[in-house]
């Protein structure tokens, strides 16, 4: 659920029917994760467009790298400690502050109101919808929902990364039916930015709202690291609803099948195939996993690689 709101949803949603790769990846003995690296190999191994793998695999290689060290720390880490006064207290750097129960609270009027905190992956990429430090939350209103998803959706970080997508398949002349020029490259910038667009709202606002469920990413925090893994890939299929309790994540499954299905319309005729579609969501449904695992281990990489204790 981009989650978009992203760690970040916002990446091309089409997958391509031109080019094929093949990759080998290990497999986990935790369900979770197995089913994770079991979808990236079915996913990669059909024709997404090689713009699609690089940001997949870019996802996987930050991941990989900083994981092995974030190990050898999960045991020692201990919570941070509240604030004696809430209304004063800041860390160090002023950047930071903390409600009574210890948790991270976000800087502008949105996430003061929604309990979230936009830190922003590598510095650059929006994490709009992301909890940290917190266990239950007032419900969100509908249009909260609808302002964190508009928040992710027109986030400055989008426009560049849409940009590169779009420069990629440029390169690549996929579509084909699209040729060359601006003219070409402004629709595959406006179907890229359209995929990202309606794939946010479906899986942030629409349907969560419908359904009352909570689009908001829990980071887990602390923990052993499989254990907090595991609860990044299961939030894909189990989500809060607004009343507190846990039930089937719909609005993920059935947002990013609504929006697979809505990109048949602005896209070429030859891409508006039943495989394609398949395709679509599988990368959907991955890509949103990758996300919660780097909205989940983002804060450790920031203090560690960055050495950055706070947002």
């Amino acid at each position: 659920m981009c989650p978009n709101h992203c760690f970040w949803r916002h990446g091309s949603k089409t997958i391509s029917s031109h080019g094929e790769s093949k990759v080998e990846l290990r497999h986990f003995s935790v369900p979770g994760i197995q089913i994770l690296w079991e979808t990236i190999r079915v996913v990669m191994s059909r024709q997404i467009g090689v713009q699609r793998q690089i940001v997949l695999l870019f996802i996987i290689g930050q991941l990989c790298a900083v994981l092995p060290a974030l190990a050898q720390q999960q045991e020692t880490q201990q919570p941070v400690p509240a604030p004696s006064d809430p209304q004063t207290a800041n860390t160090k750097d002023g950047k930071e502050n903390k409600d009574k129960s210890g948790q991270t609270l976000g800087k502008s009027k949105l996430e003061k109101e929604t309990g979230t905190v936009n830190d922003r992956i590598f510095e650059v990429l929006p994490n709009y919808g992301t909890v940290e430090n917190a266990g239950e939350l007032p419900p969100l209103t509908s249009g909260q929902k609808f302002r964190l998803a508009t928040a992710g959706v027109f986030d400055w970080g989008a426009y560049p990364f849409n940009g590169a997508l779009s420069a990629i398949a440029q390169a690549k002349n996929d579509p084909k039916a699209w040729g060359q020029g601006w003219d070409a490259y402004g629709k595959r910038y406006g179907a890229s930015f359209a995929d990202n667009s309606i794939g946010t709202y479906m899986t942030t606002a629409i349907f969560p709202s419908l359904l009352r469920e909570d689009p908001r990413y829990y980071q887990l925090g602390r923990g052993r690291l499989v254990h907090r893994a595991y609860h990044g890939i299961n939030r894909l299929f189990v989500t809060r609803t607004d009343s507190g309790h846990d039930h089937f994540n719909y609005s993920e499954s059935i947002g990013n099948a609504v929006a697979a299905a809505i990109s048949n319309i602005y896209h070429v005729p030859e891409d508006r195939t039943a495989s394609r579609n398949a395709s679509t969501f599988a990368f959907l449904i991955l890509y949103d996993g990758m996300s919660n695992e780097l909205k989940e281990f983002w804060p450790d990489i920031r203090r560690k690689v960055f050495h950055k204790n706070t947002p």
